[in-house]
């Protein structure tokens, strides 16, 4: 198709993805099962956390003072415009250096582009919209790695430092905690509204509000003595983080529903059916160790699966530090932090929404 102008006229960025930002992810029992033979690898000492508790970012210790953050994050276009995905898939990749607790310090970019039909300038745009957040973040792209793909796929290796007295695993949950929640849900549902274009200017610029939100309390958290466990809610939608963090943890993490935050305008989207593929397979992946309350709607349950691309910080911290969390969630501009439930004992890990 050509203008009049004879100008070619480049594809919707979304339209050359099978699926968008972190609803890309491999569904949760599938990614288990390719996983199971890793285990056996060798774990050095200095390895304070790598793939056992299916934690946010890889850190090892360098000396008494210093760990280095490890992590990568990579997807196809949630969005048509350039820049915008190029800040989104920056924004959720250094998200998982704030969740450990860490402090970013550099970026590499992975970028897979279809060179034969994006022109030079959208891939140079994209580029430049992971550059954007990186200055924000404080942070070089110091080098990275591109390739020539069939589908257009942009993220970013990203680097950082933490004290290894200060890293937060999902793993450390205790009984009595409290959970808070950094941001609402409902970026899964506005993708696949926004795919369907069925989603207005209003609810676009709050998406790109939403996804490009760096997670910047994460090290300021990760100092208050009463914070336990910190992750980011991404991919695998709150039920899936939730439960990654009762099973690491041994216990049973309680979620009180209707104090879950969600985006303006989303519950109404998804009954409309406006939900990602994602959804579901986070469900199929597992449904069977989370545990909801009768009348819980089809609607609800694809909220709580929704697959977050750069989503919030999940904060497990004792009650009497809770004061201090909301301030520091509050001091970085989260006005939407909420409590959403708590963690308990339990024989068995589990997520029970209540």
């Amino acid at each position: 198709m050509t203008t009049t102008s004879n100008q070619p006229v480049e594809p919707r960025l979304t339209s050359l993805s099978h699926g968008g930002g972190c609803g890309c992810k491999i569904a949760p029992g599938v990614l288990s099962e390719i996983l199971k033979g890793t285990a056996a690898l060798p774990i050095p000492p200095q390895l304070l956390v790598g793939i056992a508790t299916s934690d946010d970012a890889a850190v090892y210790q360098l000396n008494d003072e210093q760990a280095i953050i490890a992590t990568t994050d990579f997807f196809m276009p949630i969005v048509d415009d350039a820049f915008d995905f190029g800040r989104i898939a920056a924004t959720n990749a250094i998200s998982d250096v704030y969740a450990m607790g860490g402090t970013p310090i550099l970026a590499l970019a992975l970028v897979g582009m279809p060179i034969n039909v994006l022109s030079t300038a959208t891939i140079a745009r994209i580029l430049e919209g992971g550059a954007s957040v990186c200055r924000t973040a404080g942070i070089p792209i110091a080098g990275g790695h591109t390739i020539d793909s069939v589908e257009p796929i942009y993220g970013l290796v990203a680097l950082g430092l933490v004290h290894p007295k200060r890293v937060k695993r999902n793993a450390d949950a205790r009984p009595g905690d409290l959970l808070v929640l950094g941001k609402p849900l409902g970026v899964g549902v506005m993708s696949a509204a926004l795919k369907k274009n069925q989603l207005g200017d209003e609810g676009y610029a709050l998406m790109i509000a939403t996804t490009t939100q760096l997670n910047t309390p994460g090290p300021d958290l990760a100092a208050l003595e009463g914070v336990h466990a910190i992750t980011d809610v991404t991919g695998f939608g709150l039920a899936g983080h939730g439960l990654e963090l009762a099973r690491g943890s041994g216990c049973e993490v309680l979620i009180d529903w209707a104090r879950v935050p969600v985006l303006a305008g989303v519950r109404e989207l998804a009954a409309q059916g406006m939900v990602t593929g994602a959804s579901a397979r986070n469900w199929a992946g597992y449904g069977a160790q989370v545990r909801l309350p009768a009348g819980f709607t089809a609607t609800e349950q694809a909220l709580l699966t929704d697959p977050q691309t750069s989503g919030g910080l999940l904060v497990s911290c004792t009650p009497a530090a809770l004061p201090a969390v909301q301030a520091v969630f509050a001091r970085h501009g989260f006005a939407q932090a909420a409590v959403i439930g708590e963690v308990a004992a339990a024989s068995q890990p589990a997520l029970v929404v209540r």
